[in-house]
């Protein structure tokens, strides 16, 4: 990997090489504090081929709010490289100004108050209308779809993800590739991809009993472009089995699979692709693992981890892309193709401001088709928030303080276990909390809320293997999402020890003791992996715990103590 700086370099003194970012118009605009649609959408046209990415929508429809987060690490050889900085580190690797859009945006300080300056983020009709800006310009542009797409929102659940397949068709993709769509169901999964117009690709999902590909996800498509032809190869989600449900899929198999990746990228080079893209979610540091191990691959798409970044990265020949998550941002790519190879890059990362960017007036119309027969139950008003709601980090976020507090209310427990999941909007102090934001953050269909026993001994090795998941210093070993939140409990993080001694100093908070390896306690969880699961669902707990409180209102959380950051 190279640096900001050094890209920059590198891209414009390379004689073949030339492009790069829209970035540093986007910060100048920030610096004026003043933005406009035609601003936004600025691009001076390059190459001749246009990519747009969009990945990790996760069912929202309409504007949000969206916190990025404070706390991302980084660990091994990733350790202090994009996209594992936050806060005044990020803003000045990339120039940001405090307190402009650009540092509302993509950083989490003061998020309360520049969002009363700024205004809610993304919508699939503003995220529409940029779409058309940039076909307008390029008409020929391919919009590849990143998932995590059918999930996420009340309506989403209500429909089995009807909601967004008929918003997403609306916007024309090209191909798109998966991950918590299969949540959905393998039969539901298999029956909206039958009747896509559009490709569905993963070159590492395989029929599990007999380990080859399947028919449903072929693992790429070519599209004659600009003169050129374009494979796009995608890569799902490999670790669905792991982080996800097994028995919802189990006639799939996932995995890396890099060696096959390398095998389709050998194939379309010799079936005369000139550019090759995969559309990933692997997750940004497994993208920059497999663009160091899988030659001839151009440009990577990246999703999963939600990462934002205003700049490509790049890892040997290969740019990675993150376009970052909940519709906040579209990705603008620009490729200059000739004689069978890429010689020239430039990208934009287009943030969706929706009180600066008009709504498509159709895709509008369609939404709101899509909410109609819901409008009641997503509008009505459970509580308020006095506290800053959000999720995301590597650790405690406030939206899953309040589902852990929840769980140890509703369920009587001392100790509440929450999974660390990226998705879900933010709420600021004095905000209403609907049922919809209540869904945004518990929306799943293995949503029970479990009520279990389990000794000290148990919670630790529950702690370290999420732990390695996502701390192992090398990236295809990090299979999960975010630490699980904990609530009623305290303990020590060190996270550059090996598995199995990352943590310590386990402490039960409402009695101050230290966790005895050999006593019980009663653990309140949710979306547990096992097929059977007993117990209310989420959201239920959650808005009963709400409408006792009223206001809600959150203490600092500082029972996590890390070590090694």
């Amino acid at each position: 990997m190279i640096s900001r700086r050094d890209f920059l370099q590198v891209s414009m003194a390379a004689s073949a090489m030339v492009g790069a970012s829209g970035f540093g118009n986007w910060a100048r605009l920030a610096a004026q504090q003043a933005l406009s649609q035609d601003q936004l959408l600025e691009f001076d046209t390059f190459g001749n081929i246009s990519l747009i990415h969009i990945t990790d929508i996760h069912a929202q429809l309409k504007p949000i709010l969206f916190r990025e987060p404070s706390i991302n690490l980084g660990v091994g050889a990733n350790k202090g490289h994009v996209p594992h900085i936050t806060g005044a580190d990020f803003r000045k690797a990339y120039g940001i100004a405090d307190g402009s859009p650009s540092a509302y945006a993509l950083t989490y300080d003061d998020f309360a108050s520049l969002s009363q300056a700024y205004g809610r983020v993304g919508g699939l009709d503003r995220v529409s209308t940029v779409i058309n800006a940039i076909r307008a310009d390029r008409p020929d542009a391919l919009l590849l779809d990143g998932g995590d797409t059918w999930h996420g929102s009340y309506t989403c659940y209500q429909t089995e993800g009807q909601d967004m397949v008929n918003v997403m068709n609306a916007l024309k993709p090209d191909a798109m590739t998966f991950h918590w769509e299969f949540t959905l169901g393998s039969e539901r999964v298999n029956e909206i991809v039958e009747n896509l117009p559009f490709a569905a690709l993963g070159q590492n999902i395989f029929d599990a009993e007999w380990d080859e590909p399947t028919e449903l996800f072929p693992p790429y498509k070519f599209f004659e472009r600009g003169g050129a032809k374009v494979a796009v190869i995608g890569q799902a989600f490999p670790y669905m089995p792991i982080a996800n449900p097994r028995w919802m899929f189990p006639e799939y198999s996932f995995g890396i699979r890099d060696e096959n990746m390398q095998s389709m990228v050998d194939e379309v080079r010799g079936m005369g692709a000139d550019v090759v893209v995969v559309l990933s979610h692997n997750g940004f540091d497994v993208d920059k693992k497999m663009a160091s191990v899988v030659t001839g691959i151009d440009v990577i798409l990246s999703g999963h981890t939600h990462d934002a970044l205003p700049e490509p990265v790049l890892v040997g020949k290969t740019h990675i892309i993150a376009s970052g998550s909940n519709g906040k941002f579209v990705s603008r790519v620009d490729l200059d193709v000739r004689d069978g190879q890429m010689m020239g890059i430039k990208h934009k990362l287009i943030p969706i401001f929706s009180d600066v960017i008009a709504p498509d007036p159709m895709i509008t119309k369609l939404i709101d088709e899509q909410r109609a027969p819901y409008a009641d139950q997503l509008a009505e008003v459970i509580g308020q928030t006095d506290s800053l709601l959000y999720r995301r980090g590597n650790f405690n976020g406030t939206w899953d303080d309040l589902i852990c507090d929840a769980l140890i209310s509703e369920r009587e427990a001392d100790i509440a276990m929450s999974p660390g999941v990226r998705w879900g909007p933010s709420l600021v102090p004095g905000d209403d909390i609907t049922r919809e934001d209540i869904w945004n953050v518990t929306s799943m269909t293995y949503g029970e809320a479990y009520r279990s026993e389990m000794t000290g001994e148990f919670i630790k090795v529950i702690l370290e293997d999420v732990a390695d998941n996502i701390f192992n210093p090398d990236p295809y070993y990090q299979q999960g999402g975010d630490m699980v939140r904990t609530g009623g409990m305290a303990y020590r993080i060190d996270i550059n020890k090996p598995q199995g001694e990352r943590i310590s100093d386990m402490t039960l908070l409402k009695t101050g003791e230290t966790i005895d390896p050999a006593k019980t306690y009663v653990v309140a969880g949710w979306a547990s992996v096992n097929e059977g699961t007993e117990g209310p669902q989420i959201w239920d707990v959650v808005e009963n715990h709400i409408r006792k409180q009223g206001t809600v209102s959150l203490t600092p959380n500082n029972s996590v103590e890390v070590v090694g950051a």
